[in-house]
């Protein structure tokens, strides 16, 4: 292999010991088991801070995928570190985290490119993103035998997300799952962040992206992530599949006690008949 990705968040976002970083994401799964099981998932929404934040949150979506089969995951990330126009499909051969080396599926990559470079191969928004690296230790511990396609969204503008959108029903089949790397609101207190955040979870419950995409640009609710988000469900409703459910809905307060600045998560998962 050329180029692989070392982690970057590791020590920081979640634990650089394989040990115990296989511990705390076993730990989260066993105290998040799902009531429900879905046999065909096309998708899921996980949040991205720090594990101890927000890791409990992303184990109820997680947990949905043990004993399941895909060949490639596509994990859509927003890019919190530079500003690039486009949807950049990272150009390397792997991604490393302490848990071991995940390969990308480059026969899957080449399908998703656009013919207007939209959609475009590189390394911008690939170097210090932690939003699309924290999934990966969680897949790893749910899923065997798959390789990932990691994509981040410099511009998550209309016009690129039903790009995405109508790329990824293209292509995806059912051995393809496809994760959206998003967090809520930022720095509200509690009762404004649940006031903002309900909004989204609402959108995402009831399937309604379109409804998402026009409170998102008129800032009644925030979602960095958005992008990944809507053009998730996009696909998703191209595919045919248009049932979705909240999983989990949190913020950190719930973990810290403090409740003058929180950040929110949610979780959720979009699945066939």
């Amino acid at each position: 292999m050329n180029y692989v990705r070392p982690a970057q968040v590791a020590g920081y976002f979640y634990p650089a010991n394989p040990d115990k970083l296989k511990k705390d994401i076993s730990l989260m799964l066993d105290v998040t088991k799902p009531k429900e099981k879905f046999e065909k998932i096309f998708g899921i929404v996980a949040p991205h801070a720090g594990y101890v934040y927000s890791g409990k949150t992303a184990a109820h979506a997680y947990n949905l995928l043990v004993g399941k089969n895909y060949k490639r995951v596509v994990v859509i990330s927003p890019s919190h570190s530079e500003y690039f126009p486009g949807i950049c499909v990272f150009e390397g051969d792997a991604y490393e985290t302490p848990l071991g080396i995940l390969k990308v599926d480059k026969e899957f990559r080449e399908k998703l490119l656009a013919d207007d470079e939209i959609i475009f191969k590189g390394y911008e928004g690939h170097r210090r993103e932690h939003a699309l690296e924290v999934q990966l230790p969680f897949l790893q511990s749910v899923l065997q035998d798959f390789k990932i396609v990691p994509m981040v969204m410099g511009d998550q503008s209309k016009r690129n997300v039903d790009t995405l959108a109508k790329k990824l029903a293209e292509v995806s089949d059912d051995e393809t799952l496809v994760v959206a790397s998003s967090d809520l609101s930022h720095f509200f207190n509690k009762a404004q962040a649940d006031r903002l955040d309900s909004i989204v979870e609402k959108r995402v419950r009831e399937f309604d992206y379109e409804s998402l995409q026009f409170d998102l640009e008129n800032h009644t609710c925030e979602a960095c992530g958005g992008g990944p988000i809507i053009a998730l469900m996009k696909a998703a409703k191209l595919k045919n599949i248009s049932h979705s459910l909240v999983l989990s809905r949190t913020d950190s307060g719930d973990v810290t006690g403090d409740n003058s600045e929180v950040v929110g998560y949610l979780s959720a998962v979009f699945y066939g008949d």
